[in-house]
């Protein structure tokens, strides 16, 4: 299992304060970490760090990617007599998993804490209890009583809130909880990939760019600036997976569950993968013994959605994590789930060489 450094620093990750555009404190700690790990760090201008591990050879250059964002949202407003907070959302937001959850509010003289709150039922009428409160009717009260108090704490309209979710370990330290899980379990990964990588020494016949992307869950963006500053020969995006044991879904809408070893992504909107790849991750698993299992998500999209069409084209697959209630407060995800995917990555790494490499786009 994960020794106490990294279980530390994906504690700092997934409290960290980052939505989409404002991923800089996320960032910083990323880089600061990986600095003693990496032969260079690199940074585009939107913000995402790239980590680079130098192998036996300049080429092929392997990049890695998983976006920091976190979904969250954006003061929009401040109400005129009681300084109630209106909002909009920042990624995907299911508006039933919202009510009298607590959020933090970051402004320029510092974070204050509230929760996202709306008329209260007792005040309802009998037909309206029945509809579903959306988004549009909720507001963030941070406990003050008139718009002028609001204002002297500091907040104003543009202002990023994210959720207020500690991470914790359950049962016997087999499962993470917390927030941001989607998608900085993903970084987490790679990071723990070339970290042990550079530990123990390991060859690899080509260079591996870790690339902690930003402004995925607004349109996949980070991607897009990485992807031209890396110039990859292969991308490898690292992933949360629905997990579809939860009761009321069916097999064939989330095939992949919590506990049963990472996800391979077959299909999803913004990208078919490079076949030939998938099939040598599939059986690049198979022979170091690491589970692994077939996914697809109908209606989602990845970083990969933007790295496979980088100028010509990149060959590109999907990992992930099998992840429980994503875009919410709190996520679960198994850390040996997570741990067999380090594995994997590790293993694709030392036979990513540039005979093979070039085999994935021949026609």
């Amino acid at each position: 299992m994960f020794d106490e450094k990294a279980i530390n620093i994906l504690k700092q990750m997934t409290e960290s304060f980052g939505p989409s555009g404002f991923e800089r404190e996320t960032s910083r700690i990323i880089k600061n970490y990986m600095e003693k790990y990496s032969d260079e760090v690199l940074a585009d201008k939107l913000g995402s760090v790239v980590f680079v591990a130098k192998g036996e050879q300049e080429r092929p250059h392997v990049l890695l990617a998983g976006h920091i964002d976190e979904v969250g949202f954006v003061v929009s407003g401040i109400d005129e007599k009681t300084g109630f907070l209106s909002f909009n959302p920042v990624g995907g937001w299911w508006d039933q998993v919202l009510l009298s959850q607590r959020v933090v509010v970051r402004t320029a003289k510092g974070d204050l804490y509230g929760v996202i709150a709306a008329k209260p039922p007792h005040l309802l009428s009998e037909e309206d209890r029945k509809k579903v409160v959306t988004q549009k009717q909720m507001f963030i009260d941070i406990g003050v009583t008139s718009k002028e108090e609001a204002e002297k704490t500091g907040v104003k309209i543009g202002d990023p809130v994210v959720p207020w979710s500690p991470f914790s370990l359950v049962q016997g330290g087999k499962v993470a909880m917390g927030k941001a899980f989607d998608d900085r379990i993903g970084a987490f990964i790679i990071m723990e990939a070339i970290r042990n990588i550079k530990e123990k020494n390991i060859a690899h016949p080509n260079t591996v760019y870790g690339a902690a992307t930003v402004q995925e869950e607004v349109g996949l963006r980070g991607a897009q600036t990485v992807a031209h500053l890396v110039d990859p020969d292969v991308g490898i995006v690292l992933e949360v997976d629905i997990s579809g044991d939860v009761p009321g879904i069916k097999p064939f809408e989330a095939p992949a569950k919590m506990g049963k070893g990472p996800s391979l992504l077959t299909f999803d909107r913004s990208m078919i993968p490079n076949q030939p790849l998938k099939q040598f991750v599939w059986e690049t698993a198979k022979e170091a013994g690491i589970p692994l299992q077939l996914s697809q998500v109908a209606r989602g999209g990845t970083d990969a959605g933007r790295i496979h069409l980088n100028r010509v084209g990149c060959p590109s697959v999907v990992i992930s994590v099998p992840t429980r209630h994503i875009h919410s407060h709190v996520g679960l995800l198994s850390l040996e789930d997570t741990e067999n995917a380090v594995k994997l990555i590790i293993e694709l790494i030392k036979r990513l060489d540039k005979k093979t490499t070039e085999e994935f786009t021949v026609i």
